[in-house]
């Protein structure tokens, strides 16, 4: 058996919402499909996003993480789309914080070197 591709689906309320918010913090729309299924990508990574309303039961916890070197240019694009961020610095890295339209959690980090 060979993997021909891959992602990771989050389920959202609403496509158009999700949509714009991945789109405003540099993912770019792969495919989609209606109201029904999209695909958005960042370097490594293809994110689907999935109607949370035609699936039974939650769709659990995950993180989506980024990586960065410029955090003043992140830190910017990010309220310029009014998107709220938490700062945190630890042995890892620096780390900008927040969530998506449905609180999945998304996070920047500048790894220290």
């Amino acid at each position: 058996m060979m993997i021909k591709d891959s992602n990771v689906t989050i389920n959202v309320t609403d496509m158009d919402k999700s949509i714009s918010f991945y789109k405003s913090i540099g993912l770019t729309e792969k495919a989609r499909w209606g109201n029904h299924y999209a695909q958005l990508t960042a370097p490594g990574l293809v994110i689907g996003l999935h109607p949370s309303q035609n699936l039974p039961g939650g769709s659990g916890n995950v993180s989506i993480g980024f990586t960065a070197d410029n955090f003043e240019e992140v830190k910017s694009s990010l309220q310029k789309v009014s998107i709220q961020v938490t700062e945190r610095q630890e042995e890892g890295g620096h780390f900008l914080h927040f969530t998506d339209p449905d609180g999945t959690a998304v996070y920047f980090i500048k790894p220290k070197p």
